[in-house]
């Protein structure tokens, strides 16, 4: 017993010694996605793009034609994009578009719109980067501003917390420019 004892004091004085520790930082995940793959659409519908082969194209839950998402599993997140046709309504559809990212002000740090235009393809429209809490990260809408208005928002199925989706949500603004870019009207 006094040999226990000998071996648990000298132990306690050599793991005390005047060592200066500091506490570990926080740490973030190191969320690494594979490089992105782009394919052209392949959908009947009036508007077409390239898009990541990591997303799945689904029927939109609305059962409206031409509304689709794009699920990414791996990210837990989805690019909803809604089309509508024009019919004397452009101002109002617009308003829509660009009240809805205003609605996450409440929760965002930072709203930035960036316009695009395509005068070749027709196409014209914004894109919107949220940062902070909110729902949706980004959003965008296009238009020929004529006969066709396309939506899409990004979501994620989890609790908003910028700082833990940041990395996926710099994926899917990544992806939604790129099809923003390669927009394209069908008629």
């Amino acid at each position: 017993m006094k040999r226990f004892l000998l071996i648990l004091a000298v132990l306690m004085l050599i793991g005390c010694g005047e060592e200066n520790t500091t506490p570990k930082p926080r740490a973030f995940l190191s969320l690494n996605y594979p490089e992105a793959r782009y394919e052209a659409t392949g959908f009947n519908c009036e508007y077409a793009f390239e898009m990541n082969s990591l997303a799945k194209i689904k029927a939109s839950r609305n059962n409206v034609p031409c509304w689709i998402d794009l699920e990414y599993k791996d990210l837990n997140g989805t690019i909803f994009i809604t089309y509508q046709k024009i019919n004397n309504n452009l101002d109002s559809l617009l308003a829509d578009a660009q009240n809805l990212p205003l609605q996450h002000t409440i929760k965002a740090d930072a709203i930035e719109g960036d316009v695009y235009t395509n005068k070749i393809q027709n196409v014209y429209g914004m894109f919107y980067e949220v940062t902070g809490d909110a729902a949706s990260q980004a959003q965008f809408y296009l238009t020929d501003s004529i006969e066709h208005f396309v939506t899409a928002s990004a979501y994620f199925r989890t609790k908003p917390n910028y700082d833990s989706i940041v990395p996926a949500a710099d994926y899917l603004k990544k992806d939604m420019k790129h099809v923003i870019e390669t927009f394209r009207w069908q008629d």
